[in-house]
């Protein structure tokens, strides 16, 4: 990690079509993370982000590479008065969000020998010294985890901080240690 990007790198027992679908398809992030993408993953498209119940949509908020079972990079989300009051964040914490810059999130998916994908996920462009990068430090590695366990075991992680559910969370999970 440095002051204005983190990577996390995961090894994965399934194929890149497999992961990319894990990284893709509602049927699986809604499991994993608890949220769905909406978009057709077209470069330059736009992405809303549904995470219970509340629909984020920003113009900025955009597909910028894709490269199906191989490369996919988006913006990440846009902190809406809504969305934290949906998660739980409170809005001292949420406009401190807000005023930081847009970052941006790259996955590569790498194939490693029959049966194994190399994951790494680049978060990056947060502002240094900024709220983000510590929040999402701690998220990426749970995320990354459930996603893992999804595939290889057929059932995510449990949330921390509410045992029997499914899915990681987000922000929700962490946002007392912010």
């Amino acid at each position: 990690m440095s002051e204005t990007a983190i990577t996390y790198t995961v090894y994965v027992q399934a194929d890149p079509a497999r992961v990319w679908q894990a990284l893709t398809e509602p049927a699986f992030t809604r499991r994993y993370w608890g949220l769905d993408f909406e978009t057709d993953w077209g470069v330059g498209s736009t992405m809303d982000w549904v995470e219970r119940g509340t629909r984020t949509s920003d113009p900025e908020q955009v597909v910028l590479k894709c490269v199906p079972n191989r490369l996919l990079s988006y913006t990440w989300h846009t902190f809406t008065p809504q969305w934290a009051a949906s998660a739980g964040i409170a809005e001292e914490l949420r406009a401190e969000l807000a005023r930081e810059r847009r970052t941006k999130v790259t996955y590569e998916i790498e194939p490693v020998g029959d049966t194994l994908a190399r994951l790494t996920i680049l978060h990056e462009d947060f502002e240094p010294g900024g709220t983000l990068i510590g929040m999402c430090a701690r998220a990426w590695p749970m995320l990354a985890s459930s996603l893992k366990t999804l595939l290889e075991t057929g059932a995510p992680l449990p949330e921390q901080g509410r045992a029997g559910e499914q899915g990681s969370g987000g922000y929700e999970s962490y946002a007392s240690e912010a």
